[in-house]
């Protein structure tokens, strides 16, 4: 294939389709798709190994290619959370009459044709899918190629839903996988209105420097949890290895801990059992490499200047012991990717404090930092964690897929 500006034409066309769908029909798109997916299972499970097989077991990201029958289950459980949501495009912001006799009303419309780029991770195809088609915006994915077998053969069963409601296929269009294609995507200003990238921060910072598409940012997440000397430290133990370990390949797991001076030698100890069993290896600054190296932690080495900072994704992390709550936040502030920071204390003011004065999308009080997610945040599904300010910040889900229209009604009047 040359050019993918025709499959990106004919997305355009799709979209007044999807667009003209009633609220039920689009649910009930979604509710045929979430039977499709699980009577298909084994065939998505083959085709997912065909990916898998070429995947080094040792890649970090093999864990966001596999699909298994639960995580099949609960693609299709999404789906109908989805089609269960409110309409978003239904919602009246403002209605009024202005001095001239004018009606105004402003109301949600549809984004139009969502560009979604991403790696790894064929639940995207079902998430972004389903999130345009129930807020009535057409969609085109640019996944990698790392899984092709898996996207190729879900989008074919969207289709066949799509075929259901008399739907244009090209409604949700997966390009090739080569990457000469991306360059021509993030210039298709002339049919797609909004590019979203997901994945590792190198793809983010190609996409915000190259894309004359508007753009919003999700994925790179570099997440700290802060343990303060009043802080719960059974439960802070607890907070971080959940953190760190429950799916260290996620966006929302740990990747440093910041721990006060004068309660890091009984604190850090307690990591000891949790960090071997998962066999996490330790970034650690002097301090807390003299306390974790008096435990003889197997897996420790020395700190460098940039372990911090750092989006591991995988079982690492790096710790740092701080003089207090303002140190804390200070290192946040210039290490943090404003995705998701969490605070372990039993002080309210330093909670307060805590929550207020740290910039993140998502911002914690006695808890794992792996809640940031839009299904989780009963959003139903998500496109991304969006880290940047403005449109959508945080899970970027359903209700952020519009955006505003004015109507005007009027009985002739003009202004000179």
């Amino acid at each position: 294939m040359e050019s993918i500006l025709p499959l990106l034409e004919e997305t355009r066309q799709a979209s007044a389709v999807v667009r003209r769908l009633s609220d039920q029909q689009r649910a009930d798109l979604l509710l045929s798709l979430s039977v499709k997916v699980l009577a298909n299972s084994d065939h998505i499970i083959a085709e997912n190994q065909k990916d898998l097989a070429v995947m080094d077991d040792a890649d970090p990201k093999k864990d966001r290619l596999l699909l298994n029958a639960k995580r099949i289950q609960d693609l299709a459980d999404s789906l109908r959370d989805v089609a269960a949501l409110p309409d978003p495009t239904s919602e009246v912001f403002l209605e009024k009459t202005i001095e001239q006799g004018l009606s105004l009303k402003k109301i949600a419309v549809p984004l139009g044709v969502v560009g979604v780029i991403y790696e790894s991770r064929p639940n995207v195809t079902i998430d972004v899918a389903s999130l345009c088609l129930r807020s009535a915006n057409a969609c085109v994915l640019k996944g990698g190629k790392e899984a092709h077998f898996s996207n190729t053969y879900l989008v074919s069963l969207i289709h066949e839903a799509l075929a259901e409601f008399d739907v244009p296929a090209a409604a949700v269009t997966l390009l090739p996988t080569g990457r000469e294609f991306v360059g021509e995507l993030l210039t298709a200003k002339q049919y797609v209105d909004i590019i979203i990238p997901r994945g590792s921060e190198g793809l983010i910072n190609f996409v915000r420097q190259n894309s004359l598409v508007p753009t919003i940012e999700t994925g790179a997440g570099v997440c700290h949890t802060y343990i303060d000397e009043t802080g719960d430290l059974n439960k802070g133990a607890e907070i971080v290895i959940n953190a760190k370990v429950s799916k260290p390949a996620a966006c929302n797991a740990l990747d440093t801990v910041l721990v006060d001076k004068s309660v890091a030698g009984e604190f850090l100890p307690k990591l000891k059992e949790g960090f071997t069993k998962w066999n996490v290896e330790v970034f650690a600054d002097d301090a807390s490499f003299d306390i974790l190296n008096a435990t003889a932690y197997p897996f420790l080495v020395k700190a460098g200047p940039d372990d911090f900072g750092r989006e591991f994704l995988d079982y690492k992390c790096s710790i740092k012991v701080v003089d207090g709550l303002n140190e804390a936040l200070k290192h946040i502030e210039t290490y943090s990717s404003r995705h998701s920071e969490a605070i372990v204390s039993t002080n309210q003011e330093a909670i307060e404090t805590f929550l207020r004065e740290v910039d993140a999308a998502s911002v914690y009080a006695n808890a794992s930092t792996r809640f940031t997610d839009g299904g989780v945040f009963a959003l139903g599904a998500e496109i991304g964690i969006s880290t940047q300010k403005l449109h959508a910040r945080g899970p970027f889900a359903l209700e952020k897929l519009v955006t505003e229209k004015w109507i005007v009604k009027g009985d002739g009047q003009v202004r000179w």
